[in-house]
C-alpha cells in the first residue's frame, strides 16, 4: 500500500475534481489502515455528496466517538441531517458544534434553517441575525432571513432582506426567488413574475422557479405565457425535474394521471418519511376521535363551508378537535370555531413531528387534512403517521399523492369510481355532494347596483371566482355573450388580472367598461350582493367551488359545464344536489348555448331561479342534518 500521506493528497485532489468514486476508494483505503477522525469526516463528506446518506451518518458518529470535539464532524453532520429535513438532530448538532466555535456565519445561518424547519421563526432570526453579525455579505443568512420573515407574515421587511441580498449579488437565483414569492404574497404579479423569470435565468436548473412563474401567469391571465408554459411543466414532471406544485398543475391540466404523478414526485421529493407512530389498529374508544388540521381555521372560504359540521357532530358518539396551524385572525368566525369543537389546539409554533406526538398522544382515530396541498398546509404533519386513519377531504380537489393518506372524500360526480387510478387513496363516496355547506348563514338585504357599481340596467352576468381560473377558451364565451346580449355586464372579482382581462376584452371588441370588478368584501356583505346577478358563468378547466355554494344559496342560477376529473366536476356535483341538471352542460357550445338562451329568455329564466329557491330547502345540498350522518357513516366505515 502506498503512504497514508500519498492517498490522502489523490482523495482530495479527487474530491475537488468532483471524482467522488475515486475519492470515496482512497478514503476507505485509508480507514482501513488507521481509523483517523478526520479522515472519516472527508469519507461521509463524499458519500453524502454520493446519495448514501445513512452511511454518511454512520461514519460522523464513528469520528465523534472516536473524538467527541470534532466540529467539522458536527457541523457536516449537521448540514446533512438539515438536508434530510431531520430538523431536531441538526439543531443539536449545530448547538453542539458552536460550543466549540461561535465564529463560522454558516453554523449560525444553517442553526437557523433548522429553527425556522421546526416552526420557532423568531429563535430562527436571531440565528441569521448572529451569522450576519460575523459575515454581513452572506447572501444565504439575507436569504433565509427574508424566508422567516415572510412566513411571519413582515413582508416589507422580507422584502428589505432580498434586496440587500441582491445588492449583493445580482444574479443570485434563490435571491430573486425568494424575492418573488414576498411580491406573490403582497399581491405584485407583474413584479413576481419578472422576479422567478429572472430566477430562472440566473439558474435555469433552480427547481421552484418554473413552478413560481407558472403560478404568477395564471394569476395575471397572461394566457400566451400559460399556453407556452403548460408543455413545459408536464416535460419537467415527466422528467423529475423542477419541482411543480400540485395546486399550481389543476389549473394547468384536467389529466388526472398527470396529476398523479405531480403529487407523487412533490410529496416523495418535500416530505421526509419517518417511522409511523400509530399502526392501523382502531383504539376501540367509546366514542371516535376525530382531528380536523387546517391552516385556515379563521375567516375563510373553508371555515365558511365547514362551521356548521363541527357543531352538528353527533357527540354522542364522536369527540371533536381542531388542529390550528394557521393564523388567528380574531374574527367572529374563529370565536365560533373555537367553540364548535371539544378541544380547539393552536399550533403555529410547534414543529411537525410535536403536532404528530400531539395527535397520538390523544389517540387521534381519524386524522382529516383540510389542506392538501393548498397555501399553507403542512403534510409532514401526516408523514409521521399520528392516526391509524389518515383521510383527504374538501380543499384540495385531488389526489395527494401521499401513501400515508389513507382516504379522499368525495361523491360519484367530482371522482367517478373507474379514476381509482387518478389517487394514491382510496376513494370514499358520500352519497349526495361531497362539499359540506353551512345552512345557517342569512342572506341580507341586497345592496343597490349604484353601490356595487353596476349599470342601472342590463343583464348581469358574474364570475366570482379567482382570476387565475378564467382561461382564454372560456373569456371567449364569454366576450360572445356580451355581444349577443346588448347592455349586459360581466361582474368579476377584482383581483391582479384585472388590467389583463380590460385589455383582452378590447382585444375581442368588447368595450372594456362592461367587465366590473367587484372589490372583496366581508362574507355577509358578499353574499348580499349575489342577488344583483342574474346568472354565475362558471369557470370550465377548475369550476367554482365554494363560490358556487355562495351563488345558489343567494339564488343565482349557475351554467355549468362537466369537465374530466375533480377539480372540473364540482360545480355539477353541487347542483346534482340542489336536483338543478338542467344547469349542466357537456361541451362548452353547449354552455354557451344554454347561458345565452337564459340571457334572453326572460320567462325561462325565472323558472330556473323559482326552481332553485324552492329547492334549497327540499334538495340535499344545504341539508345539513343529512350531509352530517353521511360523512359520520363514512368516518365509521373506514375505522372498519
Amino acid at each position: 500500500m502506498m503512504g497514508l500521506d500519498k492517498l490522502y493528497a489523490q482523495a482530495v485532489a479527487a474530491q475537488k475534481s468532483g471524482n467522488l468514486v475515486e475519492a470515496e476508494l482512497r478514503y476507505r483505503e485509508i480507514l482501513d489502515a488507521a481509523l483517523i477522525p478526520e479522515v472519516m469526516v472527508n469519507h461521509a463528506n463524499v458519500l453524502a455528496a454520493m446519495g448514501r446518506r445513512d452511511d454518511a451518518l454512520a461514519d460522523y458518529s464513528r469520528a465523534l466517538a472516536a473524538k467527541p470535539d470534532l466540529f467539522e464532524a458536527l457541523y457536516n453532520r449537521g448540514n446533512l441531517l438539515l438536508e434530510m429535513k431531520r430538523a431536531d438532530a441538526a439543531l443539536a448538532s449545530f448547538d453542539a458544534a458552536l460550543q466549540l466555535r461561535q465564529d463560522m456565519a454558516g453554523v449560525w445561518n444553517n442553526r437557523g434553517t433548522a429553527l425556522r424547519d421546526l416552526r420557532q421563526l423568531d429563535a430562527a432570526l436571531d440565528s441569521y441575525d448572529r451569522a450576519l453579525a460575523l459575515a454581513p455579505g452572506h447572501v444565504n443568512a439575507l436569504t433565509n432571513r427574508a424566508i422567516a420573515l415572510q412566513e411571519l407574515k413582515r413582508t416589507d421587511e422580507a422584502l428589505a432582506a432580498t434586496k440587500a441580498a441582491l445588492a449583493l449579488q445580482p444574479n443570485f437565483a434563490e435571491g430573486l426567488y425568494v424575492q418573488g414569492n414576498i411580491l406573490r404574497d403582497q399581491g405584485r404579479m407583474e413584479e413576481a413574475l419578472a422576479s422567478y423569470e429572472q430566477a430562472l435565468a440566473a439558474n435555469p436548473a433552480h427547481p421552484h422557479a418554473l413552478n413560481g412563474m407558472a403560478q404568477a401567469a395564471l394569476s395575471l391571465c397572461d394566457w400566451q405565457r400559460t399556453a407556452a408554459l403548460a408543455p413545459r411543466l408536464k416535460e419537467n414532471i415527466e422528467a423529475n425535474r423542477a419541482l411543480i406544485q400540485p395546486f399550481v398543475m389543476l389549473g394547468y391540466s384536467d389529466d388526472g394521471a398527470l396529476q398523479r404523478r405531480c403529487a407523487e414526485t412533490y410529496v416523495r421529493r418535500t416530505v421526509t418519511r419517518t417511522a409511523p407512530l400509530a399502526d392501523r389498529k382502531r383504539y376501540g374508544h367509546a366514542k371516535i376521535r376525530l382531528a380536523y388540521l387546517s391552516a385556515d381555521f379563521h375567516q375563510h372560504p373553508t371555515a365558511q363551508l365547514m362551521a356548521e359540521l363541527f357543531e352538528r357532530h353527533d357527540r354522542s358518539r364522536f369527540e371533536v378537535t381542531a388542529i390550528a396551524i394557521g393564523p388567528d385572525d380574531g374574527s367572529t368566525m374563529r370565536a365560533r370555531l373555537v367553540k364548535a369543537f371539544d378541544t380547539f389546539e393552536d399550533v403555529r409554533g410547534m414543529s411537525d413531528a410535536e403536532v404528530a406526538r400531539l395527535l397520538h398522544a390523544r389517540e387521534t382515530d381519524i386524522a382529516i387534512d383540510l389542506n392538501g396541498h393548498t397555501q399553507d398546509a403542512r403534510p409532514g404533519i401526516f408523514a409521521h403517521r399520528p392516526a391509524p386513519v389518515q383521510v383527504n377531504y374538501l380543499v384540495y380537489p385531488g389526489t395527494t399523492g401521499a401513501e400515508f393518506i389513507d382516504f379522499i372524500l368525495a361523491d360519484r360526480i367530482v371522482a367517478l369510481t373507474e379514476q381509482q387510478d387518478f389517487f394514491r387513496e382510496k376513494i370514499v363516496h358520500l352519497p349526495d355532494c361531497y362539499q359540506a355547506n353551512d345552512a345557517t348563514r342569512l342572506v341580507p338585504q341586497a345592496p343597490t347596483r349604484a353601490e356595487c357599481a353596476l349599470p342601472d340596467n342590463g343583464f348581469i352576468f358574474c364570475c366570482f371566482n379567482n382570476n387565475w381560473k378564467i382561461t382564454s377558451p372560456v373569456f371567449d364565451i364569454w366576450m360572445r355573450l356580451l355581444q349577443a346580449v346588448p347592455g349586459s355586464a360581466l361582474w368579476l372579482l377584482n383581483g391582479p388580472a384585472a388590467d389583463n382581462l380590460r385589455k383582452e376584452a378590447a382585444a375581442r371588441g368588447v368595450n372594456s367598461s362592461r367587465l366590473v370588478f367587484a372589490p372583496r368584501l366581508p362574507p355577509d356583505q358578499h353574499l348580499a350582493r349575489h342577488q344583483l346577478a342574474d346568472l354565475f358563468l362558471d369557470t370550465l378547466l377548475y369550476n367554482a367551488h365554494t363560490t358556487a355554494s355562495d351563488a345558489l344559496y343567494a339564488g343565482v342560477p349557475l351554467v355549468a359545464c362537466l369537465g374530466r376529473v375533480f377539480q372540473s366536476r364540482v360545480a355539477a356535483s353541487l347542483l346534482y344536489a340542489a336536483d338543478m341538471p338542467e344547469l349542466i352542460t357537456r361541451t362548452p357550445n353547449a354552455y354557451e348555448n344554454l347561458a345565452l338562451e337564459l340571457a334572453t329568455n326572460p320567462v325561462l329564466l325565472k323558472a330556473t331561479r323559482d326552481k332553485l329557491k324552492r329547492n334549497l330547502r327540499t334538495t340535499p345540498l344545504y341539508d345539513s342534518a343529512r350531509f352530517r350522518q353521511n360523512i359520520e357513516a363514512a368516518y365509521i366505515a373506514m375505522l372498519g
